[in-house]
């Protein structure tokens, strides 16, 4: 059984990602540098040309699947906050930006309204304030 999820242990490191393929992109391509300084030809600078076309492949694809995330995370709330929320704080709500609304995901359906009450208010700079805030925290393991 997965940990408590809290502001303090939230935050998820994909090992795939981020301990082997970005580190093994990396060191190609600072590879592909040294090898075109130390012998600079036509074959140096294609395989340079590959090792950056690899690194933004590699960056792209976890850009995108965040993007899909926060879409699809931006959908759920949309749907809870019609469920729970009064109709006139649901409509103001429509005005929270995105990463406001991935913060308040964590936020349990009682305390929910206050906070988004208190985010469109300003009261919140950062997201991490808002995550700060949240006292019954709703656990998100499925994120990318």
């Amino acid at each position: 059984m997965a940990e408590t999820q809290t502001f303090k242990n939230h935050v998820r490191w994909h090992v795939p990602h981020h301990f082997i393929v970005t580190p093994i992109l990396l060191f190609n391509f600072i590879f592909a540098i040294v090898r075109v300084v130390q012998d600079f030809n036509i074959d140096r600078i294609a395989y340079l040309i590959l090792a950056i076309g690899l690194l933004i492949m590699g960056i792209l694809v976890r850009l995108n699947s965040l993007t899909v995330q926060n879409r699809l995370i931006r959908l759920e709330e949309r749907l809870r906050y019609e469920k729970i929320l009064p109709e006139d704080l649901n409509l103001k709500a429509q005005n929270l930006k995105t990463n406001q609304m991935i913060a308040l995901r964590f936020a349990s359906d009682e305390e929910l309204p206050l906070l988004i009450e208190r985010t469109l208010n300003g009261e919140f700079e950062k997201t991490s304030q808002i995550k700060r805030e949240i006292k019954n925290w709703r656990a998100d393991h499925l994120r990318v």
